[in-house]
Parts: structure tokens; sequence; C-alpha cells
């Protein structure tokens, strides 16, 4: 099989009867991940499929402990820096080329009018669980690493490979909602009851069940692809979202456009046909990734986890912790106007001894964060002048850490000493 010889992300198996079995297995590393060359992949192998005469298609792991965790960040990060190097004008277009790849090969994959199984027995987060969504059948084992999720939102992201489309039609708004906005994970008797997962088999059961499936001869049809099908929540879509969005508005003051961005795919793309839903949820994907919230969120929590955890288990240096703390004392909301001042800090998303104001607005701006806009107030002034002196001591510490370490220090930073992860910390790259 051509085919074949010209995947190295995937391995082609072909069993005694006819069924296909697509192996996710990057080569080199411990965990699969959707880089640009298993993306590439994915579009190869669904034009293929099409054209070919096989029974049908069992998608598995040939990892132990998971199906796919998701996007390969590392890359995602030099794909940032390459959008926003380029003229402003073309951000949108290069931005919605680039990640709409996967989108659109998996799109390919589920239309190429053969029945397609995926047996899940371990994690498939992220892109590996919008893959798992883009078959017509899914197997997952009963075990507790085995679980679906969508944690996009956790690096203020949204998921751009359809899944915020075929999630809640497969399962309605409301169930998909803690999945998009709140990186729920759904596993076991539970994916089953919700609609996610139609079998649920004994650990090292599944790809055997999905193979059966396959056998079986069924449609190779998603459900939203049927001329009679109609989303039971799709008169209530505005209703639900307005509820979402004004309850998520007051947890996050409005600092985190990731979560709106989500509400937003699921309001506009829900009533469109599916081809111009996930068209939308790339335009809404294409705008979310130029801004600075997702490459900070994703360097602190996502690079600067591994790095920290990665340094605590060959012993952390000490001047990590005496550099947090440091800035931590800089950033003290403690003065003369003590209440005015954590009332800034609060409603700039810093975690203080302060309870949020009730009635904040919680409203989107675009350009600024919110300590930097208008109205100005001395709380505001003051906090201002408070972020500079921390970069500036944060400035003195950086020569005393290394890369990894500054990274380290601004997980520490986000996760332990309150400061908010969507400025992305003060240590590898100051404040953005």
């Amino acid at each position: 099989m051509v085919i074949g010889a010209e995947l190295k992300q995937f391995r082609i198996e072909m069993s005694t009867s006819g069924v296909l079995h697509l192996i996710f297995d990057m080569p080199g590393r411990s965990m699969n991940v959707f880089s640009n060359a298993a993306i590439d992949e994915i579009g190869l192998f669904a034009d293929w499929l099409k054209q070919s005469d096989v029974i049908g298609v069992v998608i598995s792991s040939g990892k132990p402990t998971a199906f796919c965790a998701g996007a390969d960040l590392a890359e995602l990060e030099t794909a940032y820096d390459m959008i926003m190097a380029a003229p402003s004008a073309e951000r949108d277009r290069l931005a919605f080329d680039h990640f709409f790849r996967l989108s659109h090969g998996l799109r390919r994959l589920e239309t190429a009018g053969k029945p397609i199984a995926v047996a899940v027995a371990g994690l498939a987060l992220g892109g590996g669980c919008e893959f798992a969504l883009a078959a017509h059948h899914r197997v997952i084992a009963d075990h507790p690493q085995a679980t679906f999720g969508l944690p996009e939102s956790l690096v203020g992201l949204l998921p751009g490979g359809g899944g915020t489309q075929r999630l809640p039609r497969l399962i309605g708004i409301e169930a998909a909602l803690p999945v998009l906005l709140d990186g729920a994970r759904i596993g076991g008797q539970a994916a089953i009851a919700a609609g996610l997962a139609d079998e649920l088999v004994g650990p090292g059961e599944e790809v055997a069940a999905a193979e059966r499936w396959v056998l079986s001869q069924p449609a190779a049809t998603q459900p939203w692809d049927r001329a009679d099908w109609r989303a039971a929540d799709t008169s209530r879509v505005a209703a639900i979202i307005g509820v979402s969005r004004s309850k998520m508005l007051a947890e996050t003051l409005g600092h985190y456009p990731a979560p709106s961005a989500i509400l937003d795919c699921v309001e506009q793309g829900f009533p469109q046909d599916f081809d111009s839903a996930i068209r939308t949820e790339m335009q809404i994907f294409a705008k979310l990734i130029q801004r600075r919230e997702p490459r900070n969120m994703i360097r602190t929590l996502f690079l600067g986890r591994l790095d920290y955890e990665r340094l605590k288990k060959k012993g952390m240096n000490p001047r990590i912790t005496e550099a947090v703390a440091a800035i931590s004392n800089v950033l003290g909301a403690q003065s003369e106007r003590g209440k005015e001042l954590s009332d800034a800090f609060a409603r700039a998303g810093f975690r203080v001894e302060q309870p949020r104001r009730a009635n904040f607005d919680g409203r989107i701006t675009d350009a600024v964060y919110w300590h930097d806009d208008e109205p100005r107030t001395w709380g505001k002034d003051l906090l201002r002048a408070r972020l500079v002196d921390a970069e500036a001591a944060a400035a003195g510490w950086r020569t005393q850490l290394d890369e990894a370490e500054r990274r380290a220090a601004d997980y520490v930073l986000v996760t332990q000493a309150g400061f908010p992860a969507y400025l992305g910390g003060l240590f590898a790259a100051g404040l953005n």
C-alpha cells in the first residue's frame, strides 16, 4: 500500500478480516501529540482513504498510556511568532491557513465514505479528543486513565479542530460547556451516558470491539451530515450561551478571552451547516491566537510547568523561590489606602485577600488589559506603578537564572503567588 510508506507518525496494519488499522505512534516520543507532521499525515490518509477499497478503519494508539495528548504546544508557539512577524493585514489569513489544516483533514476523514471507529485506551485530550470525535463510533476502555477532554481554554485557546462544533452536536450544549470552558474530562460510564462514547469495554478489548463494529457494515455518516438531523438545542442556543457567558465573565473578570471565544464559536456555529461551522470556529481561533494571553499562558502554564517539574526532580535552585518572594513583596497591596489598591489588584485578576465586586460587568476589551484601561483611578495608577517596579525587580533576577529557571519562576509566580496567568509572569520575557 503506497500510503503506508508515506506515513511516519502513524502505522498501518491490515487485519485478516480486511479492516485497516491506523495506529498513531509518533517515533521517539512517549506521548502522541498533533505536530505539524501528524496533521499533514491525517489529511494525506483521508484523501487516500476516499479512493481506497478497504472495508473500514480502526484508529488506535501505539502508546501504552494515552491516545493523544493534544497539540504540540512548542510548535504552536513557533507558529504564533511566525504569524505575528507578518504584516498585520496578513495575519488573519496566515493563522487561518496554518491552523485549519487539522480541522480540514478531520472533516475529509469523516466524509471519506468508510466507517471509522476509534479505540481509546488512555487520554484523548485536545486534538486527540477532536480526532476521536471525527470517528463514527467511539469505543473506550473501562479504565480511569481513558478519558476525553478539551482543555485548550486552560492555556488560553479554543479547540480549533472542530471540537466546539462536534461535541455540542453530539452531547448537547449544556453537557459540552463544562468540557469546553473548564477542561472537564469524561470517561467510563459517564462517557456512555452522555453519548460521547458508544461502547465501554474491558481494558485491552477496545480494538477488537472497534473492529467488530466496522465489520457490522454500519453507515459511514456523522449524525450532523444526515438530511433529517436537527440538534435538540437549536432553539435554545442564545439562552444557554447567555447564561453561561454571564457566569463566565463573573468568574474570569473578562481577562481571559478564550472562554468568550469558545462561547462565540458555539453560538455562531451551532445553527450553521457543519462545513460553515468549522470555518466559523477557525475564523474565531485565528483572531484568538494573535492575542497576548494565549502566548503568555502557554509559555508559563505549559512550558514553565515542564521546566518546573524537571528542575524539581533534579534539585530546584533556591534562587527561584527567593525571586518569586521578592516580586510578591514588591506587588504587595498594602498601603495607606490599602482597600482601593487591593480592589484594583482583585479586578486586574490578582489573587488577593479581597472579595471580588459582585457588580463587576466583565466587559472585555481587545486592545488593553483592565489595569491599563480608562477610567484612571488611584488604585489603578498605583497598580501600574507596582507592576513597573516588579518588572524592574524581575529584570535584576533574570541574570541569576537560566532560561528554564526563569520559565519555572513564572510558573511558581502564577500558580503559587497569585500572579494572573493571562499576564504570563515577569521573569521569562517581562510583562506582556
